[in-house]
């Protein structure tokens, strides 16, 4: 059960905009025998709601805009909302993708994609990901 509650938070930590990689413990206790249902199911989870925090910190921090200290410059948040809307909301599915993955699920908040559609699509993006790696572990490993 401690397995399972530490891959929850490193793949919530994961998913969000610190840098954290869970490939690595979610194959570490797959290789240890523990079930891959709930391994699957833990990270898909934890993944998913840390995009959930960065969905909320673009919703709501963008009233800081004007502060100096906010982290993302105007040309640069313009750049990412043109970009955003060009490829739509399609693209959370890729959510789940290094290094691009997590400001789009920043950027999707700032756009206030519907909240209902923005979990949903981010759930199976995820939810495949970690079903293809956990797959080819097994495939490799039997």
């Amino acid at each position: 059960m401690d397995a399972l509650i530490s891959l929850f938070f490193v793949s919530l930590l994961a998913a969000t905009l610190f840098p954290a990689g869970s490939e690595i413990l979610l194959l570490g206790l797959a290789a240890n025998g523990e079930n891959v249902w709930a391994l699957w199911m833990v990270a898909t989870l934890g993944n998913t709601l840390g995009s959930v925090v960065n969905y909320l910190l673009g919703r709501y921090l963008l009233h800081f805009q004007d502060k100096r200290w906010f982290p993302i410059k105007a040309h640069q948040l313009h750049k990412s909302q043109n970009w955003f809307q060009k490829y739509g909301i399609w693209s959370l599915l890729f959510a789940w993708l290094p290094i691009v993955g997590d400001p789009l699920t920043l950027i999707a908040g700032i756009m206030r994609v519907k909240f209902w559609l923005f979990a949903l699509l981010t759930l199976i993006g995820k939810g495949v990901r970690y079903a293809v790696l956990l797959g080819l572990f097994q495939i490799f490993t039997n």
